[in-house]
């Protein structure tokens, strides 16, 4: 067995970072930008809230797999009603449905910085590329290879991140004025996607299979892992903190308002050139490659994971890694899903019915994951040393009702 003493637990953490880096995606920095610019720092609390939330929902994915030895599919599997495969209903639909539009998303945000640091192609090209190079990275890699990758990827975000917002000189009194909850007048939106957007996807039940396909087994694994998640969620939590730091000393005194979506950080590399010079703006935007193409290549590696357990339960064959593991036909069936048919959305848009449909199951997965995790650690399935205490029911109940809430914002908005 690998010495898992405190000493030796530093140098084998990266699920952890791995599952921070994928949550955190183009989408979840322009959201963190808009908040500091139109609101400075007194949100600061919630972003902090935010992370701590993650903590918990992680460390309960995490716990679950390894107190248990079963993946978070398997426990899903066990509720409800006997002999009824609601999971396998909800799950298959939402993942093959997700995954169709997430892929020509996800190749459209990596694309993004690509066109604007070399116009030798169009967007829909460098998306195309994103994608297939995702593809080729996953494919011919094993999970050793793919954590390296990732951690790369999140050493130069770290570095372009946080060094611009230490180039900015953020304000320390109203950051310190920050930490203190309140809610400006027109803030409840931004406050709820702070706390709930960032780093919160499906990824986030990928956890645990990037958990196990790190060779970790056991609860005398609990430990490393729980170091393991909350290194991760910090790096993530300090991303969020750099940006607010960005958007609150560039955006919020000059008064500039950003374009929506991905392509707000677009607005924001101009203004940079503006402030700072090409150089500032060049590094920025390979610090905006590596948020979306980490985000890429951890959803096709995780999900696909996700996939291939899900179709191992469908079979029959759960206990057999050749249907469910990294080169698995359905690990491999689903990143061609990934990478291949979405590239229709980019030139064909995205229909109506698709995205309802993209909406309301993605609305739900959230809640569901809280929910199912709570059931889940608190009964006879986990054993009894290794259930929720109050402090972890706490936090999961307080992520299930702001997932909810969330979701009831989600749903109404479609309906609408």
């Amino acid at each position: 067995m690998t010495d898992v003493t405190p000493k030796n637990r530093w140098k084998l953490l990266g699920p952890g970072i791995v599952v921070a880096a994928t949550g955190v995606g183009a989408g979840d920095l322009v959201a963190t930008l808009i908040a500091g610019s139109r609101f400075g720092y007194a949100l600061l609390w919630a972003a902090i809230l935010g992370t701590v939330l993650k903590i918990a929902l992680a460390e309960g994915v995490g716990r679950w797999s390894l107190a248990t030895g079963r993946t978070i599919f398997d426990g899903w599997s066990s509720l409800g009603p006997k002999g009824f495969p609601w999971a396998s209903i909800y799950f298959g639909v939402y993942v093959v449905i997700w995954g169709f539009v997430y892929g020509a998303t996800g190749m459209t945000a990596a694309a993004l910085p690509l066109a604007a640091l070399f116009p030798v192609f169009d967007l829909i090209t460098w998306a195309m590329i994103a994608g297939v190079a995702g593809l080729v990275l996953v494919w011919f890699n094993s999970y050793p290879v793919f954590e390296k990758i990732m951690t790369a990827l999140v050493a130069v975000m770290f570095v372009t991140v946080v060094g611009l917002a230490v180039l900015v000189t953020p304000d320390i009194p109203s950051m310190l004025r920050g930490l203190i909850p309140m809610l400006p007048e027109g803030a409840a939106y931004y406050t709820l996607g702070l706390i709930g957007g960032v780093g919160g996807t499906i990824t986030m039940a990928a956890y645990g299979y990037w958990i196990m396909a790190k060779g970790w087994r056991g609860p005398e694994w609990i430990r490393v892992m729980r170091l393991d998640n909350r290194v991760g969620y910090i790096v993530t939590g300090i991303f969020v903190i750099a940006m607010l730091i960005v958007g609150a000393e560039i955006l919020y005194a000059a008064g500039i308002a950003l374009g929506g979506g991905d392509r707000g950080l677009l607005d924001l590399d101009e203004v940079l050139r503006e402030r700072f010079g090409d150089v500032v703006g060049t590094l920025f935007l390979v610090g905006f490659f590596a948020t979306t193409f980490s985000s890429l290549i951890g959803v096709w590696h995780g999900v696909s994971l996700m996939f291939a357990d899900f179709f191992a339960h469908v079979t029959k064959r759960q206990g057999d890694e050749a249907v469910r593991g990294e080169k698995s036909p359905a690990f491999r069936g689903y990143l061609l899903w990934l990478t291949f048919p979405p590239m229709m959305l980019l030139f064909l848009g995205r229909p109506f019915g698709l995205i309802v449909a993209y909406g309301v199951l993605g609305a739900l997965f959230m809640p569901f994951l809280a929910l199912t995790l709570m059931w889940l650690l608190n009964s006879e399935r986990t054993p009894k040393e290794w259930r929720s205490g109050w402090l972890s029911n706490g936090m999961l109940a307080a992520a299930a009702a702001l997932f909810c809430v969330l979701a009831g914002r989600e749903l109404w908005s479609l309906v609408m």
